[in-house]
């Protein structure tokens, strides 16, 4: 889990400044390297692991209280990081292929989305509001 949050906090760090390389030049194909090794080489194989021990932890009996509304909270949250997972998958294809859409000041902010949904999860899992 640590693997992939580090993922989705560092790889639209990579397309801020991606952003600002001009298209053809060495910081950009620098850029591309990196984004496809942290992508497919630490961040898919993290989520992978982190849903198949989160389903492990999920499916063994005593440990989730599935009538406590903060579970599925926390799901929700967890389901969104993984569309985001997704979205930074195409956006790194979109880099690859020198067709980005967006601006850097995008990217600044879609930077702070991992942040914020990991603030939900620990607040939800240690405080268990409901």
């Amino acid at each position: 889990m640590i693997a992939w949050m580090a993922g989705l906090l560092y790889l639209p760090r990579l397309f801020v400044y991606h952003s600002m390389a001009p298209v053809g030049s060495n910081g950009a194909a620098t850029f591309k390297v990196m984004e496809r090794r942290l992508l497919r080489g630490i961040m898919n194989p993290a989520m992978v692991a982190t849903w198949l021990f989160g389903l492990a932890l999920a499916g063994t009996p005593g440990i989730v209280d599935w009538r406590m509304g903060w579970i599925w909270a926390k799901l929700a949250l967890v389901a969104g990081l993984t569309v985001f997972h997704g979205l930074l998958a195409r956006w790194q294809k979109a880099f690859f292929a020198d067709h980005n859409m967006h601006s850097t000041r995008f990217f600044r902010a879609v930077n702070e989305l991992p942040t914020v949904a990991l603030i939900g999860i620990v607040l939800l899992v240690v405080v268990k509001p409901f």
